[in-house]
């Protein structure tokens, strides 16, 4: 299977903080979308800085199709669509300004086909950026990110703040977008029911640490929480679940596979698992 994006032992730390990656490591299938999960300042935007070279990595390897990532490699760079979750425009140029700006920088731009996706997205294309809502203005990056054929989108918390629909004309654009069998996203949101829906992958990121991945669908049929008491707990090997907590009179365990758990102690309630329950689980330690 080939890779769109492949990170290896990936470290970053800084002098005057506590924070640092250690040896992140992930790797994005083509065409699929991965998405990026973890607390505030885990280590998501820091990953994705150092993967786009706008941070320089301590030590590690950034490979994008095969090559390795630097700043004088210009192919790779017109392959990447980046969108972060703040605006990277002038709030001056209007969307028809912003294409003639995006003609000098992108080598493979396409005009007609970013002046499909405002109509698409009913952006008027007269109007300054900065009189844009959120949801225009990350419909407008996500346009210019779609329009000089990149294959790899990197998407920084771009669904962050959006109301519903806006959400759902962003998802269905990235599922047409990953159609394409050499297309691949790389997508970080704490909107986990964004991620329910769109992503093949899920990668939990805690302390600058990579915890987990999975394949989403088997994060949420395979995956469960069973509930229980203390003194069922107390009966359980450590090898028979990943994480526990304690919730109120009960623990929350988490355990990899529900239906053989289920069999194993079937007076014990297990539930389905949700991104928004695996997450606070996985960064607890064991009760």
């Amino acid at each position: 299977m080939k890779t769109a994006l492949q990170i290896n032992n990936l470290r970053k730390s800084y002098k005057k903080a506590d924070f640092q990656l250690e040896n992140v490591s992930l790797k994005i299938p083509n065409g699929s979308i991965m998405g990026f999960v973890g607390k505030n300042g885990a280590g998501k935007s820091t990953t994705i800085n150092a993967v786009l070279n706008i941070v320089q990595k301590d030590s590690g390897e950034v490979t994008i199709f095969g090559q390795t990532m630097t700043d004088d490699n210009r192919m790779i760079r017109n392959d990447i669509g980046v969108v972060f979750d703040t605006l990277h425009f002038s709030g001056e140029l209007t969307p028809k300004k912003l294409e003639k700006v995006c003609r000098d920088v992108y080598e493979n731009w396409q005009k007609d086909t970013f002046f499909t996706y405002l109509e698409r997205f009913q952006l008027p294309v007269n109007k300054k950026i900065k009189t844009f809502s959120r949801g225009m203005t990350m419909k407008l990056s996500i346009s210019v990110a779609l329009s000089h054929k990149a294959k790899l989108l990197i998407l920084d918390e771009a669904t962050a703040g959006l109301d519903p629909v806006a959400r759902e004309e962003l998802l269905d654009v990235l599922l047409e977008f990953v159609e394409e069998e050499d297309h691949s996203i790389l997508m970080s949101s704490h909107v986990s029911s964004d991620l329910e829906k769109a992503a093949d992958y899920i990668t939990f990121i805690d302390q600058g640490k990579i915890i987990l991945t999975e394949e989403k669908d088997t994060l949420l049929y395979q995956y469960g929480i069973a509930r229980m008491k203390q003194s069922d707990f107390e009966k359980l090997d450590a090898s028979e679940y990943l994480a526990a907590r304690k919730r109120g009179l009960q623990l929350e365990v988490l355990v990899q596979n529900k239906g053989q758990f289920s069999r194993e102690y079937p007076g014990i309630v297990v539930d389905n698992a949700t991104i928004d329950e695996i997450l606070p689980l996985l960064t607890q330690e064991d009760a």
